[in-house]
């Protein structure tokens, strides 16, 4: 039964996720329909997992009532065999008038056929003995050979066995896989899901690729500031889809940021920031100081999911406040302000650089996560 306990565990983890609205923390929701899909196979399987072990556990529990009932009856037959003996030997018996038994009567035959017997047991006797007479010597040889054989593989097989066990070795090995699967079940459903912050981005570190550096070519930095969906594309198709996201916000003189479009328009303002120098952008996030900003310039980043949390990044551009703002990291605020180019040393790139016209502070929304709209 712990395929179904592994089984079931998975489904209910990953329903358990859907009823907490914790599942938009692992995947983009565009794509909730497979989680779904995944909890119904695996209540299914489940489900047909109970129904197979069940059913196995009847058929042997009916054997092992069949094998108790056929050897009560085979010791009953056992302890009845005396009372049939004694009911034979009644039998071969015959009883006179005078109620004495006698012998059974001898056919008349009996005497030829007993010496025909006699005389077949004496040729066969003295056939054996001239053959055992004759073979004696090659008896003893096959006997010394077959027992030296027998004594030499006893001395090997003492070195046979080297002191383990395959039984306990494969027996461990499928509670290891078992503990493995259950790992996963166990902390999905009783530890906290923990919302991703500013020490993420601080134990992970980060650096900037240059704009003409192909994000293909630096798979360790395209999911940090600039987000990039060229990866699941072709060149072609790519281009054809940047163009068109790019002409969709260019064609706006207040950029807006919101959730819907955060990702999306932070890909097109890198894949062109020429473009939309000295346009209004307006958008939401939470500060990050860091040690390698200084003076009034903070990070304002979004955690965001292209697909699932293997791809996630945190996404942003680098924000210069007005004097004296004393932000700390993880504090929310909303930002408004001009494009503009920086030279960053930090990063040895220039990249965008919002000038904020205003900023106030703001709640952590209730979803601090922004998904990839295609």
């Amino acid at each position: 039964m712990m395929r179904f306990a592994i089984l079931f565990g998975f489904a209910f983890m990953f329903f358990l996720l859907h009823y907490t609205g914790d599942i938009d923390k692992y995947i983009n929701m565009k794509y909730a329909y497979l989680s779904i899909s995944a909890i119904v196979m695996l209540t299914l399987l489940s489900l047909y997992d109970f129904i197979r072990g069940y059913i196995q556990d009847r058929a042997a529990e009916k054997k092992a009532e069949s094998a108790a009932a056929r050897g009560a009856g085979e010791q009953a037959a056992e302890a009845s065999s005396p009372e049939a003996a004694a009911a034979l030997a009644a039998e071969s018996r015959s009883v006179d008038g005078s109620g004495l038994a006698y012998p059974a009567p001898v056919p008349a035959d009996a005497h030829a056929r007993a010496r025909h017997q006699d005389h077949e047991h004496d040729h066969r006797h003295a056939h054996e003995h001239d053959h055992d007479h004759k073979h004696a010597n090659a008896h003893d040889h096959d006997h010394a050979h077959e027992h030296a054989h027998a004594h030499a593989h006893a001395h090997g097989s003492a070195f046979d066995d080297h002191g383990h066990s395959h039984g306990e070795s494969s027996r461990f090995k499928r509670y290891a896989g078992y503990l493995i699967l259950l790992f996963p079940i166990f902390t999905g459903i009783f530890l906290p899901v923990q919302t991703l912050d500013s020490s993420f981005v601080t134990a992970k570190g980060f650096s900037f690729p240059t704009l003409e550096e192909d994000v293909k070519n630096n798979p360790g930095y395209h999911q940090f500031l600039r987000p990039s969906t060229s990866m699941f594309y072709n060149p072609d198709d790519y281009n054809a889809v940047k163009k068109k996201e790019i002409a969709q916000f260019s064609s706006l003189q207040n950029i807006v940021l919101d959730d819907e479009q955060y990702l999306k328009g932070m890909e097109a303002i890198y894949n062109e920031p020429s473009v939309f120098m000295g346009k209004t952008i307006t958008f939401n996030g939470f500060a990050y100081k860091g040690k390698q900003v200084d003076g009034d310039h903070y990070f304002v980043f979004r955690f965001g999911f292209i697909h699932c949390v293997a791809d996630s990044g945190v996404f942003g551009m680098l924000v210069k406040f007005p004097p004296n703002a004393n932000l700390k990291d993880d504090d929310w605020v909303q930002v408004s302000g001009k494009l503009s180019w920086e030279y960053y040393q930090p990063f040895k790139a220039t990249i965008p650089v919002l000038n904020t016209t205003s900023w106030s502070r703001i709640d952590a929304p209730k979803e601090p996560y922004v998904y990839r709209n295609f």
